[in-house]
């Protein structure tokens, strides 16, 4: 586990995947297919877990990247004249600028259903549920990660207040902590107190441009 890292280090366990994430606040979605959804998600936006309605989105198991590079272009031939332009935030170095569609959410997700149920593919109809059984399995992780970084912060707060890169691991701790929250997982109980009393605290969201 790196302290820089976006969040504590995850590893991909190979298979292979369909997503859709939808956009919270707009009729706009992202398909595509990856190894390591988790990573993927989050190279597409820091936050993703508010950008996108992980309510609405779904994720197939396709179990072979050969597999979900077909389904990939399936969806891509059926919804061809509903492509979109990404939204502004997402990272052009994430690659995350095509495979985006507008206004076809229900049919998207039919389609997937169709080919889960033809196929003998689990298809997860929310990404709430994923994320919390994900983020579960790798808990025992936050504890000391986390700690590590409070003590970076606090070393940088006294000798190096300006310092940019302290306020990059602040703003990854206040994404995860976050992130473990919008899924449903308690943090109080995987973390130290210092660190439960230091997420309390306002001041720390004070972060930078």
């Amino acid at each position: 586990m790196e302290d820089d890292a976006p969040y504590p280090r995850f590893a991909s366990r190979g298979k292979a995947y369909v997503y859709v994430l939808p956009c919270r606040d707009e009729d706009l979605l992202k398909v595509g297919f990856s190894r390591d959804p988790f990573t993927r998600f989050s190279t597409l936006h820091r936050r993703f877990y508010d950008f996108f309605d992980l309510e609405r989105g779904l994720l197939l198991d396709a179990e072979l990247v050969v597999h979900a590079r077909r389904i990939e272009r399936r969806l891509i031939e059926t919804f061809s004249e509903q492509r979109a332009m990404a939204p502004l935030v997402v990272p052009v170095s994430a690659a995350g600028h095509t495979e985006w569609y507008r206004g076809v959410h229900a049919e998207v997700a039919a389609l997937l259903d169709d080919v889960a149920s033809a196929e003998g593919l689990t298809l997860d109809r929310s990404l709430v549920p994923w994320l919390r059984g994900y983020l579960n399995e790798r808990a025992d992780r936050l504890h000391d990660w986390s700690a590590r970084i409070v003590d970076t912060l606090d070393w940088a707060a006294h000798n190096a207040p300006d310092d940019r890169g302290a306020e990059r691991l602040r703003r990854a701790l206040i994404d995860t902590l976050d992130m473990f929250i919008a899924a449903g997982v308690s943090v109080e109980p995987l973390l130290p107190d210092r660190v439960v009393e230091w997420y309390a605290n306002g001041a720390h969201r004070r972060l930078f441009d």
